[in-house]
């Protein structure tokens, strides 16, 4: 199945399968997907029959499988792939090496060695991966981006998203190290890191250090309630927090905080890009929490002076649209080739120097209201 000069043709839809329904296959991409007038769901994949015929019923979706290797040939231009993050790459992998392009959910890999194995595959069929990048395509960052090639060389950039409450699938899979690969670092800090990164310039990351905790991840007060899944009533073995610290060869460096816990009120992200003619901070909220500020605010300081920038207002989880606006683009141009590997590359390889330097320590801490343990 080769899908990317069919996508191009003038007038054409992307015929485009979703693989995984689970919360973000039947959450974020399928509606969207079955809204969107550049695309045709001509199928879905899970192993669930359940699922499989609630996503066929709900968005009239016409065939159903229940593995990516019952996909016929030439059933679709391109695959969504949104299975649970072990299967990420293995499934993105197989397809890749079939020749049909897949756009692969975060996190993209959860090895360097999956990030090569994904970038053989890509070569190896022929078939373009694209990779979920939604904080790229938000209108606040964005601004903030434009805002900051005005600050003459960025010297250091904080970034942090700290939620309240907001673990997710507390015991399912989410919280597993063997099926997620890591908790709040590889979840909301792969967002932040995709951000981060190419503020920092081309240079390697050369020093990584890092700490991990796992307080709230156990505490059933700390749930995101807000995603509409029930937790297993299993146990967690991954961090709920995360702190790092970036250098780059060139001598830029980046503090990142990723939380789904904390003692806060509300969940916020915010992004401070400090550079040699001043600085700008993005105050918002990734993601889909209800918990959030409701206006983001980008402010700008030079010389004792900090302006309000203005920003157009968007709806929630209005990125995820944005981003299937560019993604026929992106399916047809040769030049995407080989750039979600190589990012993926970059972001696995510090996200898995803070967990060898992170040593993880016993909860201590409970959120206030929480039964005792």
């Amino acid at each position: 199945m080769t899908g990317s000069q069919p996508a191009a043709a003038p007038g054409r839809t992307v015929r485009v399968a979703v693989a995984g329904l689970g919360w973000a296959g039947r959450q974020i991409w399928l509606p969207r997907l079955a809204a969107h007038p550049r695309f045709t769901v001509t199928a879905v994949v899970d192993p669930d029959a359940a699922a499989r015929d609630r996503a066929r019923a709900d968005h009239g979706v016409p065939d159903a499988y229940a593995d990516v290797a019952d996909l016929p040939a030439g059933a679709a231009d391109l695959v969504v792939v949104a299975v649970p993050n072990h299967l990420h790459a293995v499934v993105a992998a197989r397809l890749l090496r079939r020749g049909v392009p897949v756009f692969l959910e975060k996190p993209v890999c959860l090895t360097s060695a999956e990030a090569d194995d994904l970038a053989d595959a890509e070569r190896s069929g022929g078939a373009v991966l694209l990779a979920g990048s939604a904080a790229r395509y938000r209108a606040d960052v964005r601004a903030l981006v434009d805002a900051a090639a005005g600050l003459g060389p960025v010297r250091h950039v904080d970034v942090a998203w700290v939620r309240a409450r907001g673990v997710p699938d507390a015991g399912g899979w989410f919280t597993r190290r063997d099926l997620s690969g890591g908790g709040a670092l590889v979840d909301l800090g792969w967002h932040l890191l995709d951000t981060v990164l190419p503020l920092l310039g081309p240079a390697p990351v050369a020093h990584v250090v890092g700490s991990v905790s796992d307080d709230f991840v156990n505490d059933d007060a700390a749930r995101a309630a807000w995603r509409g899944t029930a937790g297993t009533g299993g146990r967690g073995d991954v961090e709920d927090t995360a702190r790092a610290f970036l250098l780059t060869a060139d001598g830029a460096s980046a503090a990142l905080h990723a939380c789904w816990a904390s003692h806060e009120a509300r969940d916020r992200t915010t992004v401070s890009v400090h550079g040699t003619a001043g600085s700008v901070t993005l105050r918002c909220t990734f993601g889909f929490s209800p918990n959030r500020d409701a206006t983001p605010e980008l402010t700008r300081t030079r010389d004792g002076e900090t302006v309000r920038l203005p920003l157009p207002a968007e709806p929630i989880g209005a990125e995820y649209d944005r981003q299937l606006d560019a993604l026929p683009d992106l399916l047809a141009d040769p030049a995407s080739r080989g750039v979600a590997a190589a990012d993926a590359r970059r972001t696995i390889d510090a996200i898995e120097r803070v967990y060898r330097c992170a040593r993880p320590t016993p909860p201590v801490h409970a959120l206030a209201g929480a039964r005792d343990r």
